[in-house]
Order: structure tokens, then sequence, then C-alpha cells
């Protein structure tokens, strides 16, 4: 992923049962009433009990009115386990020609690009993975703005759905994470949320970055890390869903 900034949008607990239930009632495409009709957990469901999916975007820039979707991933799971053979990777072409620093980062090539689908041709396969389940991301403002822009373009309307942002996580885990002056006086570095740092931070194995089903992974995992270190499995899923 591209270097980001944590930002504080979406940062209170929302009631996504009964915005799933008004998008349901209110969407035209019969591919999003059918991925609200699903619905979503009820907030006070254990962690231990609710269906899980990690999942991640490859991207050509982090602005989703300027660019595009390259790859997805994503790696249904629960705190227990994490069911590899249900997983969907797709490369997708992108609207913009990438430039040349994107590729770099995520080593899909033009040609990789120019004969795989447009996104439009897998949204209801990828919806259908996401439907009636929690998803965990690490960085809330990639997929979330991303698959909302996507919609908009493709179906005519939005996208909301209830994530956990391993990101955020660890972010409320090291509320001073940047030193101050005598902290770096001292040699003191700031603490990376970026995933492998995190992942580090759990002694969990190093994986190459930016392969979105990859990155799905390593997210499912961290998540299962974290929560075996800073919750437990009867946590409310409502208290940690953004």
């Amino acid at each position: 992923m591209f270097g980001v900034r944590l930002r504080n949008e979406d940062s209170r607990p929302r009631d996504w049962p009964a915005i799933m239930r008004q998008q349901a009632e209110s969407a035209r495409s019969p591919i999003l009433r059918d991925f609200y009709a699903r619905g979503c957990v009820e907030a006070d469901r254990a962690l231990r009990d609710t269906p899980l999916v990690a999942l991640d975007l490859e991207t050509t820039g982090l602005d989703p009115e300027r660019h595009s979707v390259v790859s997805l991933g994503l790696v249904p799971f629960s705190l227990k386990r994490i069911v590899c053979r249900d997983s969907v990777y797709r490369v997708v072409q992108p609207r913009r020609e990438p430039d040349a620093e994107s590729i770099v980062v995520h080593h899909i090539t033009h040609s990789e690009m120019a004969s795989a689908p447009d996104i439009a041709d897998v949204l209801e396969v990828l919806l259908k993975a996401l439907a009636g389940k929690v998803v965990v991301v690490h960085y809330r403002a990639i997929e979330r703005r991303f698959l909302d822009a996507v919609c908009r373009d493709r179906l005519g309307e939005g996208l909301v759905f209830p994530v956990i942002d391993t990101m955020a996580i660890e972010a409320r885990a090291h509320p001073h994470r940047k030193p101050g002056l005598i902290g770096r006086w001292m040699g003191r570095k700031p603490i990376s949320l970026r995933l492998a740092a995190c992942r580090e931070r759990y002694n969990l194995p190093h994986y190459g970055a930016h392969h979105a089903l990859t990155d799905a992974l390593a997210t499912a995992e961290l998540f299962q890390a974290q929560v075996a270190h800073r919750y437990a499995a009867e946590t409310k899923v409502g208290t940690l869903w953004l």
C-alpha cells in the first residue's frame, strides 16, 4: 500500500443492522439489494461467533476520484480458522492508465491489466462473498471509499458496509506512537502502523507486501493476533466495527 495517514472519519460505532435494513429497502440495483438483504450480525454478537472476511484492494493511488482498483483479494475467517479454500483473488482492468510508480508497488503489469475483466464483471462475486459478514481491513479509507466509488460509477449508487480496521486497533493501542522532542533526542522512533510492522509486533511471519490476496490473509492473521492479545473472544463485535 502507498504511504497513508490515519484518518479520523467514521470513528464512532454505527448501528449497522439498522443501516443494512434501510439500504435493502432503498437500493435500486439488484446486486446491492441482495447484498444488503443478507444484513449483518447484531452489535452484541461475540467476536468468536461472528463471520468475518478479510479484504484488500490494490489500487493505482489513494484517491478514488483519480485512481482505480487493479486487484482484489478476500479471505473468509473466524478467530480460530482461516478458510483459504473460499478465498477470492481477481486482477481487474483499471479505467485509467496506471503510472510506473504504482506498477512498481503492486507488480501487476500492463499486459495483465489489459487482459483482465472490468471490475463491474466481478462485483457480484465480490459482494456475494462479503454479504452477511463483517469485513476486516487494514486502513478502511481504501477499501470502503474505493468500493463505494466503483459502485457509484458502475451501478449508479454507493455502497456502505461495516468494517473492523486493524490499523485503527493498532492506533488505539499506541496513542503516543510519535515521540516528542525529548524522545527523538533519545533516539526513539515512531511506531509504524503499516501492515508488516503491525504483524511484526505480534511475532507473525513476514509476507511480501502489495499482493491483494496475501495482504488479505495477513490482515486476517493480524486481527486474530490482536484479539488474542488485546481483547477476548467474547468481545462484542459492535465495540470494534466502524
